[in-house]
């Protein structure tokens, strides 16, 4: 298995610490507004990282914080007449709704800036004590001059950054490329003692001190957003390798960005989607299966052409899985001849195929085609006189791989019984040649929100 790890440039063979533990920090939102899509690609992109690792039989320990203190939670509290504390929560709570509609499972432990505090403090402090920060007025910083290998993940050296620095106006501050660590408490603000007077953390330290406190001083593989690179995560390597003198993460993974209709998601141009906005209009499903139809590095174009060809490709899964569901009841048990047994033999180039494009990158676009390589072939050859034999291996097959990127949704197999009268009685009507009355118990199921599909293989249904 490979990854292509940003620190150095290229794809390495991921081999973790531990020998079937992995490690892995995920950087999670700033909790003031619901999750926007460009939010939603990390959450969906490395949930899928998670299930692969945990499917190659690996005890994954994923961690995802919640930024709950900083400057836009108190402005939005501001503006909302209420404290930062319940703004957080309240988002917290939104985006824990919205990740289980995307089919994301939740982190391991979703610490919190706040309930960290000791954490953080202490870890600045070790940074003070180690000559890597400073005190002034209440504020501690972080120098940026004391950490030669300052730019290694961007790829920026630290002279290069002081030429494009511009002139700070905080005059505190011995560079204008440090960064704060702890900051002063202003009226109005939230805050917390610690040796250098009341006040709250800086963001880059709160992941540092959160994945030390949870994972230990390295860890295999830290994963964020691409906009996350420089400064935030390099920032992070600053931090955690200046208080613990380890590396601090072997494999950093970026996604790729988001750009709505080729241009850059923006409320200015009111082109900003949240997800429930999204939801308004679409199944998130399908919005699940349009982050993954792109390999995770890759800038991803979102538009409504191409999310309701995701829509249509999620019909196509589900269409598989109904037929898959018909064969597995109406098929019975046969010897199988030699070609179908070789047909039985020659499904596991379909899952060679998936597990090659996961372990090269988690190309899960090239996974997916594998998944609809499968569907073709089991429509061209299955059918109700198979062999029960062929049907299950080729089914099991099928929710076996797209188990694994979790992007079939659930569906309740078993009709309501009123529901199945109604197709029974619809299938007395078809045979009477009432299809009057036929037609118009299609449209009542219509509105039940069952799909009825006629097929040489019988009746058969979906939820819509």
């Amino acid at each position: 298995m490979k990854f292509y790890n940003t620190l150095t440039r290229k794809k390495e063979e991921f081999i973790p610490i531990k020998d079937k533990e992995v490690s892995i920090y995920a950087c999670g939102p700033t909790v003031y507004n619901f999750i926007h899509i460009g939010n939603a690609r990390p959450a969906i992109v490395f949930d899928v990282l998670r299930r692969y690792l945990e499917y190659k039989g690996y005890q994954v320990n994923y961690i995802q914080n919640f930024t709950d203190v900083d400057d836009k939670i108190i402005n939005r509290a501001n503006e909302e007449n209420t404290t930062a504390m319940a703004i957080a929560e309240k988002y917290i709570q939104s985006y824990f709704e919205d990740l289980e509609d995307l089919g994301v499972k939740k982190a391991t432990v979703h610490p919190r800036v706040s309930e960290h505090m000791d954490s953080i403090i202490q870890m600045i402090q070790k940074l003070i004590d180690n000559g890597k920060a400073y005190e002034v007025n209440g504020n501690v910083f972080y120098s940026v001059e004391s950490f030669p290998e300052y730019g290694k993940l961007s790829g920026q050296s630290i002279e290069d950054l002081k030429a494009g620095a511009r002139i700070e106006i905080d005059e505190e501050k011995r560079s204008p490329l440090d960064f704060a660590l702890w900051k002063k408490q202003k009226p109005g603000e939230p805050y917390w003692d610690s040796p250098w007077g009341q006040g709250r953390p800086g963001w880059h330290i709160e992941c540092s001190a959160m994945s030390t406190e949870l994972l230990g001083e390295t860890i295999d593989i830290h994963a964020g957003g691409q906009d996350l690179i420089f400064p935030h995560h390099e920032n992070e390597i600053a931090q955690s390798e200046g208080a613990n003198n380890v590396p601090f993460a072997h494999y950093w993974l970026h996604n790729g960005y988001i750009n709505i209709n080729n241009e850059k998601m923006s409320k200015s141009l009111g082109n900003f989607f949240t997800v429930r906005d999204i939801k308004e209009r679409f199944n998130l499903s399908a919005l699940r299966l349009f982050m993954l139809m792109a390999q995770y590095r890759s800038p991803l174009n979102f538009s409504d052409e191409l999310i309701e060809s995701a829509q249509n490709a999620l019909d196509r899964l589900e269409n598989a899985r109904t037929n898959y569901n018909h064969l597995l009841k109406v098929t019975n048990e046969k010897e199988l001849s030699q070609s179908q047994k070789e047909w039985v033999n020659s499904l596991k180039d379909y899952k060679d195929s998936f597990i090659e494009a996961m372990d090269d990158d988690l190309n899960t676009s090239d996974a997916i085609s594998s998944i609809f390589e499968l569907i073709k072939d089991s429509n061209t050859t299955l059918n109700e006189d198979s062999p029960k034999e062929m049907v299950n291996e080729a089914a099991s097959l099928f929710f076996e791989l797209c188990n694994i990127l979790n992007i079939l949704p659930e569906q309740d197999e078993i009709l309501e019984e009123d529901i199945q009268k109604l197709i029974d009685q619809r299938q007395l009507a078809r045979k009477n040649k009432d299809f009057k009355r036929a037609d118009a118990i299609r449209d009542q199921l219509k509105e039940k929100g069952i799909e009825l599909m006629d097929t040489r293989d019988g009746v058969k249904w979906k939820k819509l």
